[in-house]
């Protein structure tokens, strides 16, 4: 079940691979994300020593938040794969340019897991194409109905 998509995502880069990461959450990001309050349409994923990091997402507190807790909205979360799947995706980044995006923010199992996908950054005129046919096909659709 989806808590959050970035759909900008789609539009911004060509989506080759996806990926399945779980998140290190505290306790109270837990209660947020479960209440709705994520966001992933700003975040991208770095490496850094060996390890996958979340950046720019943002998870609002819930106004009933403990107050010994001192909520940061967009902290850096580590994401969790196998060492393997890090070790792949690691050396395609590094050496063919490809990039880390968030697609996805779900519930599996009773846990909150994050898709990623493996992009490559569109240029204007690939944008525009898209956007062509993706009207030419509602248009399709559409002169099909009216028949």
């Amino acid at each position: 079940m989806s808590i959050v998509q970035n759909r900008k995502a789609f539009h911004d880069y060509f989506v080759e691979e996806r990926f399945e990461a779980g998140l290190m959450l505290e306790g109270w990001e837990v209660k947020s994300i479960r209440a709705g309050r994520a966001q992933i349409t700003e975040a991208y994923v770095v490496v850094r020593n060996d390890a996958l990091w979340l950046l720019g997402a943002h998870v609002s507190p819930l106004p009933t938040a403990s107050a010994h807790v001192n909520p940061n909205p967009t902290r850096t979360r580590k994401l969790l794969m196998h060492a393997e799947e890090i070790g792949k995706l690691i050396g395609k980044v590094e050496q063919r340019g490809y990039t880390l995006i968030p697609l996805d923010l779900h519930y599996k199992g009773g846990r909150i897991k994050l898709d990623i996908g493996l992009a490559k950054g569109k240029q204007h005129h690939d944008k525009r194409a898209a956007e062509r046919d993706k009207q030419w096909q509602r248009d399709k659709q559409r002169l099909i109905r009216n028949r």
